[in-house]
């Protein structure tokens, strides 16, 4: 790789060269959602920041591998399964199938994985009595398992916290059976009426913090690059997860990567405190391309303040480069020829690459987008041709692939090709699943597509599948 990428990293306070742990290949894990409600525009900001991280690797040549998980056992789902009596598994189901609506919405592509907490409790469970036989966790007189912080003489390094300062309270668990008001629970016991699950310590669930060192460990590996997520989560999570991590003696991630928050009047937007604006009710009033170049905007790493006054600024300056677009179509009569040979459009590309690689440095890369926007005009006042195409392809295809912003539109018919062999392949593992007796998995499939308005029949003549107003068989 030419481009050598320099991001902050959280653990030593600095800003590093970046070098994965396998070359040309990196492994990135992304803490996802609680999924008890619609999410708002706070939790996009990470996800918007990492896929576009994951771009700009994928573009100048590094396979990426990257998982988001989504915690479905929490206190907050169970809260609101009971508000609603219906079991955690419905309200969790919905609202992934809800994040994936709004995904779409804001042109945000699907990671490689998106595993679930209720998909892997074996392996937490394991991992407990690994914990456990290693001396760093204890199980207490009513079913719980706590992780014994003063046992790992690392705790506090992420967060750069000194465990004698650290006082119990915010976001730090209260509990009479603990040995320190540090220590964190790795397993609660269940109360009546709660979801639970078998263990040597009786019924039970996870606690937050070892569902995703698991899930990262599972599917990334031992040692993998990156693990980011919001600042909010450095302490008391991405700490817990770390402490837990090393304690088996995995060494986990190699890099720590965090963004800021977004607030409301420089207060943090959260829904216990109701202020809050859904990416949902957002999309109504602004396209994703407003949402995400006011993102991009600022760097990754402070925090953004919102207000409708401030995207309603950015829209303007994002519609003045629609119109460019829009216009060098016309003067095309529709198609715009493409070339990206030219020395101006390689040395605006290797400008934008640069300051994207020096800590995701996004911007520059808008300030520099409007500059195109305004030399495509010059040259289409101009009638400059080759400046025309140039200017336009950087926007359309590089800003499109890297940040997924002003990509062309793309027609009715090949979105359906898309979705149809994407139905089959849901088909296919499903009828495997069957075949080997996996039924909750295989109905799992099938009524989640149902959610979505995809309707599976099993015939003598094989599965098929229709939506309410076309149909089709497999």
């Amino acid at each position: 790789m030419k481009y050598n990428i320099k991001i902050y990293d959280t653990l030593t306070g600095k800003v590093v060269d970046f070098v994965p742990v396998k070359e040309d290949e990196v492994k990135i894990y992304l803490c996802g959602p609680t999924v008890y409600n619609l999410i708002h525009i706070g939790n996009a900001r990470p996800i918007i920041t990492f896929d576009a991280f994951r771009r700009f690797l994928e573009y100048i040549g590094y396979k990426v591998t990257m998982v988001q998980n989504f915690t479905d056992i929490d206190d907050k789902i169970i809260t609101q399964s009971y508000k609603e009596g219906v079991s955690f598994e419905k309200i969790a189901r919905r609202y992934i199938i809800e994040y994936w609506k709004d995904m779409v919405d804001l042109k945000v592509r699907a990671f490689n994985f998106h595993p679930k907490t209720s998909n892997y409790i074996e392996e937490i469970v394991r991992y407990i009595e690994i914990l456990i036989e290693k001396g760093f966790a204890y199980e207490v007189e009513n079913g719980d398992v706590y992780f014994n912080v003063r046992k790992f003489d690392k705790y506090g390094e992420l967060s750069h916290r000194d465990t004698n300062s650290m006082i119990s309270g915010s976001r730090i668990e209260i509990s009479t059976y603990k040995k320190d008001p540090l220590d964190f629970a790795l397993w609660k016991a269940s109360k009546e009426g709660e979801p639970c699950w078998e263990s040597p310590w009786g019924k039970g669930r996870p606690g937050w913090h070892i569902e995703c060192t698991v899930m990262a460990t599972e599917i990334l590996g031992d040692s993998f690059d990156i693990h980011a997520g919001g600042n909010d989560l450095i302490f008391p999570h991405h700490e817990n997860e770390r402490a837990q991590a090393l304690a088996s003696e995995k060494q986990f991630a190699k890099y720590w990567m965090h963004n800021g928050m977004i607030q409301l009047a420089q207060s943090k937007m959260s829904k216990s405190l109701g202020n809050v604006w859904l990416v949902r009710d957002l999309l109504k009033q602004f396209d994703s391309d407003v949402l995400k170049v006011f993102i991009f905007s600022k760097h990754y790493r402070v925090p953004i303040d919102i207000s409708e006054d401030l995207l309603r600024a950015q829209e303007i300056s994002v519609n003045r480069v629609k119109q460019s677009l829009k216009e060098s179509e016309e003067y095309f009569q529709g198609f715009v020829p493409y070339s990206k040979e030219g020395e101006y459009f390689k040395s605006q590309e290797e400008y934008l690459l640069k300051n994207l690689a020096n800590d995701f440095n996004t911007p520059s890369a808008i300030a520099r987008l409007f500059d195109l926007s305004k030399e495509l005009n010059k040259a289409l006042n101009s009638k400059n041709e080759s400046m025309i195409v140039d200017n336009y392809y950087l926007i359309r295809n590089v800003y499109g692939s890297l940040f997924g912003i002003f990509e062309s539109s793309r027609s009715v018919e090949e979105y359906a090709v898309e979705v149809d062999d994407l139905i089959k392949v849901l088909i296919e593992v499903r009828t495997t699943l069957r075949n080997n007796r996996l039924y909750n998995l295989s109905d799992y499939i099938r009524d989640t597509l149902n959610q979505l308005g995809i309707e599976i029949k099993d015939t003598s003549e094989g599965t098929k599948y229709n939506f309410k107003s076309n149909k089709s068989e497999v």
